[in-house]
């Protein structure tokens, strides 16, 4: 009888155990299938149920619909060409060109965490065009026409966004300055792309409400969004998820090296009511930045809603930021 009921509790110790590793795991593969995996449109479409409110007021169309919907419209309307790269992980990249007449420069738009250059840059990319700028709206891995499963926060897109500089680069007949222009997600994979080669004709970069890191960012979210103060179990699940199946690591999307290496002259950007990235983001990258710097935060904008709460700044802040570095 005593071997027997050794034997039960044995078996309910590792029941439990079991049991316990299991929602362990469970709750860190929830928060990684739901920030970083990304089974395609279906998927998203799917997913409208999820709509925290910090989404919702961190989009344009919850004040400037009309804006928003018209700069998308005007998008949509013009003929573009597309363009495809491969990644240095293989998948096949896609991009929109929209030259303009007597272009002064490039400029790149690396749009957000799954986002696209049609609505992150719906009320800017107009103004951009008709001020002499050729425009590339890459679509990041895993949005768009983009292949890919997994959004890295930087980690790969930083790689994606030095490619498609070079393969501006390669067109560039005239040598017209380059600039790399993000929001968001793509403002932190800009800042990455920085501290790595990157053609000559690259001039600048353009860094609107980025953050400094996907554990950081990952930290926010936990924090503002499910009120979660201590998440370092949470973030290690989460990291050994994305070594598994993403092949790469959270410390991978990170700006601090890029920052301290790059010499390109940056404006940064960043909305001071934004609770999706917050402004302590943009405020740590400027001071880590050793190039030439200028931050301008606009105030009550919330994510993504800078050019919308004050065009007239942001778009005069640009303009004097391309004829500072245009030569």
């Amino acid at each position: 009888m005593n071997d027997t009921g050794n034997k039960q509790k044995i078996l309910r110790l590792l029941e439990i155990t079991a049991g316990a590793f299991g929602l362990f795991v469970a709750f860190g593969w929830s928060f990684f299938d739901m920030l970083v995996r990304c089974k395609g449109k279906k998927r998203q479409k799917k997913k409208k149920w999820f709509q925290l409110s910090h989404i919702k007021k961190n989009h344009p169309r919850d004040k400037y619909e009309k804006e928003y919907e018209e700069g998308k419209l005007w998008c949509a309307e013009q003929q573009m060409k597309d363009c495809f790269i491969r990644s240095r992980d293989g998948l096949y990249l896609h991009a929109y060109y929209l030259p303009t007449k007597e272009a002064k420069r490039f400029v790149l738009l690396s749009h957000g965490y799954k986002g696209s250059g049609f609505g992150d840059f719906a009320y800017t990319a107009r103004f951009l065009h008709e001020n002499a700028c050729n425009l590339l709206f890459i679509d990041q891995r895993c949005c768009g026409l983009s292949e890919g499963e997994y959004i890295t926060f930087g980690a790969k897109e930083q790689w994606d966004v030095q490619q498609w500089s070079y393969y501006i680069a390669a067109r560039n007949k005239e040598k017209l300055p380059i600039y790399l222009y993000g929001e968001s997600m793509g403002a932190a994979a800009v800042l990455m792309a920085s501290g790595h080669k990157l053609p000559e004709e690259v001039k600048g970069l353009i860094a609107d409400c980025g953050f400094c890191s996907m554990k950081r960012q990952l930290q926010d979210i936990a924090a503002n969004w499910f009120h979660l103060d201590w998440v370092e179990l949470l973030l290690f699940r989460v990291d050994l998820f994305c070594r598994m199946f993403g092949r790469f690591r959270m410390s991978d999307a990170d700006t601090i090296e890029a920052m301290k290496k790059n010499k390109r002259p940056v404006l940064f950007f960043h909305g001071e009511a934004d609770t999706y990235v917050v402004p302590e983001n943009s405020v740590y990258n400027y001071a880590l930045c050793s190039a030439p710097k200028e931050l301008v935060i606009i105030p009550e904008a919330r994510h993504l809603c800078a050019p919308y709460a004050a065009p007239g700044l942001y778009r005069q802040k640009m303009l004097d930021f391309f004829e500072k570095y245009d030569n």
